[in-house]
This record gives structure tokens, sequence and C-alpha cells, in this order.
């Protein structure tokens, strides 16, 4: 569902396409909050590091899902181009490459589609001014594209964000790239977002401005001014490290008699419009999602939400008959999000904002847990209303789905205190 192919890396006809996933990525998610129904995730038999690794996390996934590509209920080598609905409720268009044949173009028609493309396929950057031309010339990449740090041996590099993958891929630089690594951060770290202190790793303000500059010897480079005043010049490359946002720019839906995209860069707040219950598309709810949403525990969050929809489609599991019913949850979101942001717009630095809660804002800007998709503080109750609705019609299954208590929530919050512990272990301090 994306335009840029990799190279088959066997070479043969097959393209690949780019993942966040990276060399040396040890996870932030410990196992019980890690796996589908009925599938444990096997716990990892290391002292001093419970969190798994990208290979046990591939290996899960590829364990949980054989039976169902030993069935053919998964198809690989298959590109999504457009999903389009068609009139009357009969059904979404769905086109697509085959790429066992080499990628012939192939239609289908399905009743219902499900979108589960998560929230990790599109990244977001930010909107400086002739950012593109950097991009093209190599002197800009997205965090998505890391890939260790092989290749940026003495290069000067200024890594922009402060959340998990910004962390991991300035700790991974500061062995091969110039010292110091510069690390732009605008906000001090969500507490979940955990890393060591390196004095190696230096930071400096928010960004304003990024400009490509060529050095006396022909060099492309980048200047960078920063919010503060400073800059930062000579730069070989520029990683923004700046998250990810749910936009299956590849779903159309019909307005009238006229297909439009379902997503548009022009919706206000950033969001997947018209889902009730981040599940269910409003005005046609033979669309799906799961996935739509960031949460600190997506595997759990997906199964609960898979659950949900499932009920819900066999006609187990009501919901607001009417399109306007179903819009309810959007606008409700939506007044939330506004009230949430006036409070901490309003009383930022003041004693109102819990000091847990001081670098929800900064310097007016909110943070991305204040966002539309973003659960944040709601991932328990939320989760717990899906399970709630669920039981209610098949309680044998509230022996299979966890119950997202104030119990679960403490424990989960532990994680981050394990990580820290588990990252000073690695490097013996």
């Amino acid at each position: 569902m994306s335009d840029r192919h990799l190279e088959d890396p066997d070479g043969g006809q097959n393209p690949s396409w780019p993942s966040p996933a990276y060399p040396g990525m040890v996870g932030n998610v410990l196992p019980d909050f890690l796996y589908f129904s009925e599938h444990p995730f096997p716990k990892p038999d290391r002292p001093h590091q419970p969190f798994p690794t990208l290979s046990e996390t591939q290996e899960y996934l590829k364990r949980f899902a054989k039976p169902y590509l030993d069935d053919g209920g998964i198809r690989l080598n298959t590109e999504v181009i457009t999903v389009d609905e068609l009139p009357n409720w009969s059904g979404w268009k769905v086109m697509m490459k085959d790429w066992n044949s080499g990628g012939v173009e192939v239609e289908e028609v399905w009743d219902a589609v499900v979108i589960a493309v998560g929230w990790f396929d599109n990244p977001v950057w930010p909107p400086f001014p002739g950012l593109e031309n950097l991009q093209t010339q190599g002197l800009a990449i997205h965090g998505k594209s890391w890939n260790g740090p092989s290749g940026f041996e003495g290069k000067r590099v200024l890594v922009v964000g402060n959340a998990n993958s910004a962390n991991d891929i300035a700790a991974q630089l500061v062995s091969v790239a110039q010292i110091p690594v510069f690390r732009s951060v605008r906000r001090n770290p969500f507490p979940g977002f955990v890393s060591l202190p390196d004095e190696r790793i230096y930071n400096v303000a928010a960004v304003q401005e990024c400009k490509p500059v060529t050095s006396p010897d022909g060099k492309k480079q980048v200047k960078v001014v920063l919010e503060d005043g400073s800059q930062i010049e000579e730069l070989d490359v520029v990683i923004f490290a700046t998250g990810y946002k749910p936009y299956p720019s590849f779903v159309n839906v019909l307005e009238g008699s006229n297909l439009r995209p379902l997503v548009s860069p022009d919706v206000e707040p950033q969001r997947i419009p018209r889902v009730h219950r981040h599940i269910l598309y409003a005005p046609n709810p033979t669309l799906g999602f799961v996935g739509a949403v960031m949460a600190f525990t997506p595997f759990t969050i997906a199964d609960v939400s898979s659950t949900w929809l499932t009920l819900a489609w066999s006609g187990q599991i009501l919901y607001p008959e009417t399109t306007d019913g179903r819009l309810e949850f959007e606008r409700q979101r939506l007044a939330k999000l506004h009230e949430t942001a006036k409070f901490f717009l309003e009383n930022e630095g003041t004693e109102k904002v819990a000091d847990d809660a001081k670098n929800v804002c900064v310097n007016g800007q909110l943070t991305c847990f204040i966002s539309y998709n973003v659960l944040s503080i709601e991932e328990e109750p939320y989760a717990q209303g899906l399970r709630d609705d669920i039981t209610a019609v098949q309680p044998e299954l509230g022996t299979v789905l966890p119950e997202w208590t104030k119990e679960r929530y403490e424990q989960r919050n532990g994680m981050y205190q394990l990580k820290l512990e588990a990252l000073r272990a690695e490097r013996g301090v």
C-alpha cells in the first residue's frame, strides 16, 4: 500500500516495502502485554532483559500467522492499490497487484473490508519550507527508513525527536558518527520514553528551519536554525524521528455518486474521519479498522478491537442503527479533545497542571498525546469498554481476554522503570 517499492533482496520479481523496524531494536512492551488471545508470548529467558528483541517479536508473529498462511486466509506478495466503496452498500471493489504473478492487476469485490495496516505506515514530517528538497538530496531522512548506524561513519548528524525511536537512533549513532550527535528536543520526554544520559549526545532546542548548503569543497550539507536562535552548521544529514499517523490513502468512499479519498490532509484535527469507536466507518459500517489508534499496548488493543468487530458484524454486538447515531462517538471525542487542549493551553505553567503533565504543553504547543487517534490515558477505559460489550454477548471470552483494570494500568505503567533498569544493565551502570 505504498508506492515506495524496494528491490527484492533475493533478486526476484517481488518488491518489498520499508519497515520501521531496525537492527538492534529491543521492545519496550513486556510479553504480558504483547500477545493475541490464546497465543501467549514466550518470556525471554535472559537476566535483566525482560523485553523481547525484534527477531523474537518477528518469530512470534510468524508462528501466529502460520495456520492462516497454510489455509490461504493470509495472502503474501499481494499489494492493495485501491479500496473503492460500491453504491447501495453492495460491497467494496479492491484493486490489487499479485506479485506472485509478476505484479498482474487483480480486481475483487468483497462484502466487507477491514483496514488493518496500522499506525506505522505513514511518517509525519514537520512542515518546514524546503524540506522536500532536502529529502530528494538524501540530506533529510525519516526514522522509518533507519536501518542501523552502518553508513553513518564519521557523519555529523542531528536527530529530531525525543521519543523511543529518536533515543534509539541517537544511541546507535554514537558508536560511528561524529561526536557529539545532536538531538533536537522540544520538551522533556514523556516518562514512558526512557533513555540513559550520554555525554556523546548533545540536546539542542527545537528546529525552526533547515537549509541546504554547499561546503567550500562542493559537499552538500544542511544548516539548521533552532528556535532559540542558535545554529548548527555542516550537518551531513538530519534524521526526523517525528512519528507517524493513520492515513489509508488508498481507501475511497462515496459522497453522493462520486468517489473521494477517505482521508485528507485538510481534515482538522488530523484523523480517519467518521469512524465509530475507532473501528466502524459510520456512513457504511461494512468498512472496519483495526490498529487505527496509537496505543501503549498495540497487540492487545488490536486483539480486543478485532474481536469486537467480528461480533458486531455477526450481529451479536449492537451498535447505533443510523449514520448519525454512529457519528456521535466522533462528536464526543472531538469535544473532549477540544476541552483537553483548551485546558492545557490556558493553564500551561500553572499549578492547575499536575507535575507529571507539565510537558503536555510547552510554549503553546501540545504534545502528540493530545491527538484524536492517540488513546493515551484513555487506553484502559477504551479497551475495557470493548471488552464489556464482548463479554455481554459471549461471557466465555471473559476467560480469554485480559481485563483493563487499575491493577493492569499500574503494571503497564511499571514497564518503563523496568525498561530503564534493562538499559542500565545493558550498559553496566
